[in-house]
């Protein structure tokens, strides 16, 4: 099996969501879930990955229990970055809105930053996809709104969802980063780190 090595690892990851555990589990890969929370706020100056790679850190050092020897802890944030503005998780209905009008017709890019830690190195690594999106009408964004949970996703939207299903044309790059979780790149960085 060739994850054989990472079975000897405790591999906790620290998210809440749904998306990732799900990848973790059809990866595999055996985990535990420590969700970590944090206020996510970041240094003005910042631009698109350097936004989520210090988001996802971020995480990492807010993580309390000190790691054991063959712990390797996974953080990860993800950013929607378009016309160099970052747009996160809308707060209300209009916001949500708000982006969804943004993003209508045009492309953007989704960001997602992995921050693995142990307790003897770091190492961030991200992956950025192209998105886009058809031009939305009122109703589907306002049906989309009030009939879906845009407010725990980056961008107000989510790509698995009936939004993504009915309004995206094309991509360019990891589908699954765009979920979430840059997979192959995961495991791929999970397999260098155990040798």
């Amino acid at each position: 099996m060739s994850n054989k090595k990472l079975k000897e690892y405790k591999v906790i990851l620290a998210s809440a969501s749904p998306r990732r555990q799900q990848f973790f589990g059809e990866m595999e890969i055996d985990f535990v879930v420590h969700p970590i929370h944090v206020n996510e706020i970041y240094p003005d100056h910042l631009k698109g990955p350097q936004i989520s790679d210090y988001l996802a850190e971020l995480k990492a050092a807010g993580y309390e229990k000190r790691l054991e020897n063959r712990d390797i802890l996974i953080t990860s944030d993800t950013v929607v970055w378009h016309n160099g503005i970052s747009l996160a998780k809308p707060a209300d209905l209009d916001e949500a809105f708000s982006m969804l009008k943004t993003l209508s017709n045009d492309w953007h890019e989704v960001i997602t930053s992995v921050c693995l830690t142990t307790n003897k190195s770091q190492q961030t690594v991200n992956q950025s996809t192209r998105v886009k999106f058809k031009e939305l009408s009122h109703w589907e964004m306002d049906h989309y709104i009030r009939n879906y949970n845009p407010f725990d996703k980056a961008g107000g939207y989510g790509i698995q969802d009936w939004i993504g299903l009915i309004g995206i044309e094309e991509i360019q790059g990891s589908y699954t980063n765009v979920v979430g979780l840059p997979t192959q790149l995961v495991y791929k960085t999970l397999m260098a780190m155990v040798g």
